[in-house]
């Protein structure tokens, strides 16, 4: 090369890095790139799900479960994966890509904007097929592994596991390039990476939504949300008390006992009101027929006010909490379903056997519309937070409900079936939700979340013994969602006998109670 042209060459870079620097410099006389002007910035989720394979149903139950936990911070969408098109990922601020079929065929364009660089969260299986085309993820090897690992450690906290959700996938990390989040800890003692990230990936070495409890791994995935869609929030932890299954045959010197407990110690609670008991056979009553209204227990509506003057808010638990004539599957208001068919097993456990016979929109909200009346009737406003007996209504039921005038948020576990994000559910598959925090659900409302579950003294149908230590003891493993709601409910026939061990306990670990009101 002469010098004459390699000045020239130096003269050209130089003036080539000049343009670059008054492009990158914000100048407002600068030319953006082609289309850049036009392209809108990355917003929403997009959830992808597996559906090939003998359980490929199952790939919606899970977007679901994922889309949910997503909606506390952002809109979603979801979509098989395999309709998955390029540039897709880019568009959203995260992708979550749940691989819940082995060797579920990947699209390469999908494979592609991975390795690109697209803020995506993966779950489960099938992360070989990025490492075998692309080979740059920070991840250099992948395999299934079929150690029984019931316990992962995350922020030096023991979360479980349940053996039964089976296999998980093992990987090797690329030294310096890859972070691990969580340990798996394996039968041995040992350890190997649960959730790691490299770059814009983040990983979990399975499906945490299956088999999942109060001190569940699944919290580890709730939290990780807080880091790819609000690294910002601050830790803050807030508690929830709601007294359950208060009706015109409640005790009222129980209610008042409870409200003035929790007023002095400065807790805001809600009670969950049903408007009708029913106890056709008598199982309490020595064989004579109950039939009772809220209107015709005006000591009960005088306990209910005294609880609103003493921080409580009131909430509609369905209208009877049982169904009339008929035993579902016992035949007394508060231990039956009311929107869902149930019988007993001869194991005694509780099985549920489909929608009932009337199922429609317009029978749940003929339920919600005698609730209503039935409190006016008693001198009540009607709530505007909903709550289904036993967290259980078919699909039909929970959309009329949500959608209804008037109530703006149900505060519950929800169950969802297969064909929720189809539009047309079906009870082939079906699985029940926990939340940590407030999310908006497919069905339409907020949900507030009930996230420990109840004192429970002893073993009644499939639920076992629970005390106030073990709801202790889930309340400070879901701290390590930075941003959560602990959150339980307390029948009153209990007294004050757990409730303060309870409420003291939650509030020595952080936990600050508020207004269930106040999450909205």
């Amino acid at each position: 090369m002469g010098r004459r042209e390699a000045m020239v060459r130096r003269l050209c870079a130089a003036i080539l890095a000049l343009v670059l620097i008054a492009a990158c410099s914000g100048d407002p006389k600068s030319t953006p790139p082609p289309g850049a002007a036009s392209r809108p910035p990355a917003s929403g989720v997009l959830v992808l799900y597996d559906t090939t394979g003998e359980f490929g149903s199952l790939g919606e139950l899970y977007a679901v479960q994922a889309g949910n936990l997503a909606s506390h911070f952002d809109k979603w969408e979801a979509q098989p994966v395999t309709r998955y098109t390029a540039g897709s990922a880019a568009r959203h601020r995260l992708t979550i890509y749940i691989g819940s079929t082995y060797d579920e065929p990947l699209p390469d364009a999908f494979l592609t904007d991975v390795a690109a660089g697209a803020p995506v969260l993966w779950l489960g299986a099938n992360i070989w097929q990025l490492i075998e085309k692309h080979g740059v993820t920070g991840l250099e090897t992948a395999a299934v592994n079929d150690a029984a690992v019931t316990t992962i450690r995350y922020h030096g906290t023991e979360l479980t596991r349940n053996a039964a959700a089976g296999a998980m996938v093992r990987v090797g990390l690329s030294p310096g390039t890859a972070t691990t989040l969580a340990d798996a800890v394996l039968p041995d003692g040992g350890v190997t990476p649960y959730a790691v990230r490299a770059g814009a990936l983040t990983y979990l070495t399975e499906v945490p939504l299956t088999y999942v409890s109060f001190d569940d791994r699944y919290l580890i995935l709730a939290d990780l949300l807080f880091d790819l869609l609000d690294p910002g929030a601050p830790q803050r932890h807030r508690a929830l008390v709601r007294i359950e299954d208060v009706g015109p045959h409640s005790d009222p010197a129980q209610l008042r006992t409870i409200a003035d407990f929790l007023s002095a110690r400065g807790v805001p609670f809600s009670v969950a009101v049903f408007a009708v008991y029913d106890d056709a056979a008598g199982v309490y009553s020595g064989g004579v027929p109950v039939h009772r209204t809220l209107s015709q227990a005006p000591d009960v509506v005088a306990a209910l006010r005294y609880m609103v003057e003493h921080g409580g808010t009131l909430l509609m638990h369905g209208y009877t909490h049982g169904l009339a004539g008929v035993k579902n599957p016992y035949g007394v208001s508060a231990e039956d379903y009311e929107f869902y068919r149930s019988h007993v097993e001869p194991d005694g456990t509780v099985a549920l056997d489909g929608p009932v016979p009337d199922d429609s929109a317009e029978w749940a909200l003929g339920r919600l519309a005698a609730a209503r009346q039935e409190w006016t009737a008693a001198g009540l406003t009607p709530s505007d937070i909903w709550e289904f007996p036993h967290y259980t209504a078919s699909a039909v039921d929970y959309r009329a409900i949500s959608t209804a005038p008037g109530i703006r948020a149900r505060y519950e576990q929800v169950l969802y079936f297969s064909g929720v994000l189809t539009g047309t559910p079906t009870g082939s598959s079906s699985v029940s939700q926990f939340f940590p925090y407030v999310v908006d659900d497919p069905y339409g409302t907020p949900v507030i979340p009930e996230t420990l579950g109840n004192v429970a003294t002893q073993r009644f149908n499939q639920h076992g013994v629970r005390l106030a230590p073990d709801l202790i003891a889930s309340a400070k493993r879901q701290l390590v969602v930075r941003d959560n709601v602990a959150s339980f409910f307390y029948h009153p026939f209990l007294g004050l006998q757990y409730l303060p061990e309870l409420v003291e306990g939650i509030q020595q670990l952080g936990y600050t109670f508020v207004p269930a009101t106040s999450l909205l």
